[in-house]
C-alpha cells in the first residue's frame, strides 16, 4: 500500500472566523490523549452546508485508522491543523452544526486559545 493511507483527512474551514475552542473534562477524552506531548482536550462547534458528509468523513477516516484534522486560520492570519477525536453532528434552526472535540497540544493553550467561547462557524 501507499504511504496515502498514513496521510490525515482534512475538514478546512475556508470562511469564517476562526474556531474558538473551549477546554473540556469529559472522561473519555482522556483516554485518547495519550502521545509523546502533553495533550489537553478541547472543543468548538462548526457550522457546514452538509454536515453529514463531514462526519461521514470522520467515520471513515478512523475506521481506516488514520488521523482526521482540523483546518483553519488563525487570527494572526496562519493556518494551523488540530486532530479531531470525536464529532456529533446537531440541527440547529435548521443548520447543520458539527460539535468537534480536538486533541491540543497544552502549549497551544499558552499561546491564547479562547475557552470561554462556544461556537466557530465556516460560512
Amino acid at each position: 500500500m501507499g504511504t496515502e493511507s498514513a496521510e490525515p483527512e482534512l475538514i478546512t474551514i475556508i470562511e469564517g472566523p476562526t474556531p474558538e475552542f473551549h477546554v473540556v473534562g469529559d472522561p473519555w477524552t482522556f483516554s485518547v490523549l495519550e502521545g509523546q506531548a502533553a495533550y489537553i482536550a478541547a472543543a468548538c462547534q462548526v457550522r457546514s452546508f452538509n454536515g453529514q458528509k463531514l462526519l461521514d468523513r470522520c467515520r471513515r477516516a478512523w475506521t481506516t485508522q488514520r488521523a482526521i484534522r482540523l483546518d483553519f486560520r488563525q487570527m494572526d492570519g496562519l493556518r494551523r491543523q488540530v486532530e479531531i477525536i470525536g464529532a456529533r453532528l446537531d440541527k440547529i434552526e435548521g443548520v447543520d452544526v458539527l460539535n468537534l472535540w480536538v486533541r491540543q497540544p497544552v502549549r497551544a493553550l499558552i499561546g491564547g486559545i479562547n475557552d470561554s467561547a462556544p461556537y466557530a462557524s465556516d460560512d
